[in-house]
C-alpha cells in the first residue's frame, strides 16, 4: 500500500516507501534502456554517432528544469543524468560496434 511521506509514522514505513520507489525507478530506467538500445539500431544505418552533443545538452537542460520544477537541486540531478547519459552512449557505441563487427 502506498503511503505519502506524511502518512508514514515510523522508519519501517519510510523505508518501505523508499524501497517501493527505488523499485519503480529501476523499472523506469529499464524501460528507458529499451529506447537507448533502439536508438543505436536506428542511428547506425543512417550514419549518426552514439554521442550527439546537442542532444546531451538538451537532456541535461530538461533534467535541470524538471528538478527545479519539483523543488530539487538541479545540479545534483544534472550530475546524475550526465552519468546516466555517458553509460547510455557507451552502450550505444558497444551495440553499434558489435553490429559493424558482425558484418
Amino acid at each position: 500500500m502506498k503511503n505519502s511521506a506524511s502518512e508514514c509514522h515510523d522508519m519501517t514505513q519510510i523505508r518501505a516507501e523508499i524501497d517501493r520507489l527505488d523499485s519503480e525507478l529501476i523499472s523506469l530506467f529499464a524501460e528507458r534502456w529499451t529506447y537507448i538500445t533502439r536508438a543505436a539500431e536506428i542511428k547506425k544505418p543512417i550514419g549518426l554517432s552514439a554521442r550527439i552533443e546537442s542532444r546531451v545538452e538538451e537532456v541535461a537542460s530538461n533534467v535541470k528544469a524538471h528538478a527545479r520544477a519539483h523543488g530539487l537541486n538541479a545540479q545534483t540531478y544534472e550530475t546524475m543524468w550526465r552519468a546516466l547519459m555517458e553509460s547510455a552512449i557507451a552502450h550505444e557505441e558497444d551495440l553499434m560496434e558489435a553490429e559493424e563487427n558482425a558484418k
